[in-house]
């Protein structure tokens, strides 16, 4: 793989496309429209355990027949050695809320630097189970917690103890045997700091890759756990689960608000991740070569898409709507390249023209999808130093011409209309999560995260524009002088002129804002799938679904888990 600027000089030839205008890839509602892609963390999370061959072992099984117990898995990879504990406990109905405000879950775990040996397993059994309210040190990387399904758990382990196999659909239905409530890391809680793992542990050096690891290790332990529930229940009728119905499993997750601010306050590392994904576009754009393999391989893509969106279950009218549209715009799409696909420019022009923007944006996940030889090991510069900094001698008139070029999206808003800033957001002390608060009801406005960065820079502006008239010739050092509330936005607005993505061009006070594209963003880079909002703040979604198990390790390995279809579905179009 050429390095990253090797990359970016390939594109800037006579005969090179473009990337898509920052317009375009950071208006809010697209970037809710994304999908799960190559790039995703999840997916070069795995291909990297596969492809380096990474060795898990269970070297601790106590497990009771109900299946409460600790369990500790060995993880030797090519530049390390981990320790991953799990503990199981009976946790009542009436104690089960899947709130942050939770005290008590069915399964509590920690990714751990090293090997756990019986006196440090102690004082894991001491904390962990408590999450926030217990402390742990910088040996843990990554603490976590899960929940049963109530409605798929005990399902599966009864079929499983009658000789019978779980149901497809009712899987389809609710694809996975416990939701993740939590999952911390960076630091939190007395854990080892971002700083620690990415320069001493490359394994884990890329962003989030400890947090999904310990969520792909969840989901296998769900599956082994099942399995010996309903061996010890009923050892003479107990069947194993069948390996293509094990691989349809993942692991559930709620994201609510608390996700959002991060998208806002990491701009150079969200500038990063983008960026990378349009220049794998670009690259598939440029290079991408056409033949008729290709092409019978872009239309199976597609059928596999639309029959999983078929299979996505949702409660949710605007979901649901949007899904169905997907559909029909995938057989759209499907017509448009069989009739002549010569050109991958020419298809993503005509998505934009006739497709929705979810079908847009599933279009270039699948076109990354298909040249893994332009696109795999981009994911190796996903991290950016989130670094803002202040240029005192930029004259003032130059920052000005700044914020007009770069943020000319936050002054053609109109914050003097009705309900352009109706909204703000806080931390709730009481349940220690983002909340949406509204100016003409609620108090605590003075206590606001500092989200709203369009009303930021423009009320920046006016004050700068102000500035100006009086001092034309001074430098921003002057200006922060006079102004130094304003010293946070000017930093942020010299700083992303550096980078060509980043900030998310919305107005994130306004009345009718969707925090839902928010969620999606940050979770498609993730790399989940299933998407089933619960309201405009929250949303359900499946992660690791058709994703290898840890007994594939070792085996050849095709990384070809993109859009997971029900058991016996794979091969229909």
């Amino acid at each position: 793989m050429m390095r990253l600027a090797a990359i970016k000089a390939s594109l800037t030839g006579r005969n090179a496309l473009p990337l898509r205008p920052v317009s375009q890839v950071m208006d809010l509602e697209r970037l809710g429209a994304m999908h799960q892609s190559r790039l995703s963390f999840m997916r070069t999370l795995v291909r990297r355990i596969m492809l380096e061959r990474w060795q898990i072992d269970t070297v601790r099984l106590d497990l009771c027949a109900d299946g409460y117990g600790t369990v500790i898995y060995e993880i030797n990879t090519p530049q390390g050695l981990f320790n991953f504990v799990i503990f199981s406990n009976y946790l009542s109905p009436e104690e089960r809320n899947d709130r942050v405000i939770a005290s008590k879950w069915d399964l509590t775990m920690a990714l751990v630097e090293g090997r756990v040996e019986d006196e440090y397993l102690e004082f894991l059994r001491q904390n962990v189970p408590l999450q926030e309210a217990g402390r742990v040190d910088s040996r843990v990387f990554v603490l976590s917690r899960a929940n049963r399904s109530a409605r798929n758990f005990d399902y599966v382990v009864d079929q499983l103890a009658k000789g019978e196999q779980p149901d497809a659909d009712n899987i389809a239905k609710v694809g996975y045997l416990y939701r993740t409530t939590a999952v911390y890391g960076s630091g939190k809680l007395g854990m080892a700091d971002w700083d620690k793992v990415s320069s001493r542990y490359p394994d884990f050096a890329r962003p989030f890759a400890a947090e999904m690891f310990v969520c792909f290790m969840l989901r296998n332990f769900s599956l082994l756990q099942v399995e010996h529930i309903a061996r010890e229940r009923s050892p003479h009728q107990f069947a194993p689960m069948k390996t293509e119905i094990k691989r349809y499993f993942g692991i559930g997750n709620a994201t609510g608000l608390g996700m959002a601010p991060y998208l806002i306050n990491h701009p150079m590392l969200i500038n990063q991740w983008v960026e990378l994904r349009e220049l794998a576009l670009a690259l598939v754009r440029t290079l991408g070569h056409i033949d008729n393999g290709v092409r019978r391989q872009f239309d199976t893509l597609l059928a596999r898409c639309a029959r999983h969106m078929a299979e996505t279950v949702t409660e949710d009218d605007w979901q649901t709507k949007n899904n169905l549209r997907v559909i029909e715009d995938i057989s759209a799409l499907r017509e448009q390249a069989g009739a002549a696909l010569d050109s991958w420019d020419t298809l993503l022009t005509w998505s934009e023209q006739h497709c929705s923007l979810q079908a847009q944006e599933l279009l270039v996940s699948v076109m990354l999808e298909l040249y893994p030889q332009l696109v795999d090991g981009l994911d190796d510069y996903y991290c950016a130093e989130e670094f803002l900094d202040l240029d005192p001698l930029m004259p003032v008139q130059q920052l000005k011409a700044v914020i007009e070029r770069r943020y000319d999206w936050a002054l053609k808003i109109d914050f003097g209309e009705e309900g352009a800033r109706d909204i703000f957001w806080y931390r709730s002390e009481e349940k220690m999560e983002p909340r949406l608060g509204l100016s003409a009801l609620d108090t605590g406005k003075e206590k606001q995260m500092a989200l709203g960065v369009g009303y930021a820079v423009f009320k920046c502006y006016e004050q700068l524009c102000q500035y100006i008239e009086e001092h034309p010739q001074h430098t921003t050092a002057r200006f922060m002088v006079a102004r130094p509330k304003l010293r946070g936005i000017v930093r942020r607005i010299q700083s992303m002129d550096r980078c060509v993505y980043g900030d998310i061009q919305a107005n994130l006070l306004a009345r009718d804002i969707l925090p839902m594209h928010l969620l999606r963003a940050k979770l498609s880079f993730f790399g989940v799938s299933k998407f089933d909002p619960r309201s405009r703040l929250w949303v359900r979604n499946t992660m690791y679904q058709g994703a290898p198990l840890l007994e594939d390790i070792g085996k050849t390995y095709n990384d070809d888990w993109f859009m997971p279809l029900a058991p016996g579905q794979q091969g229909e179009a």
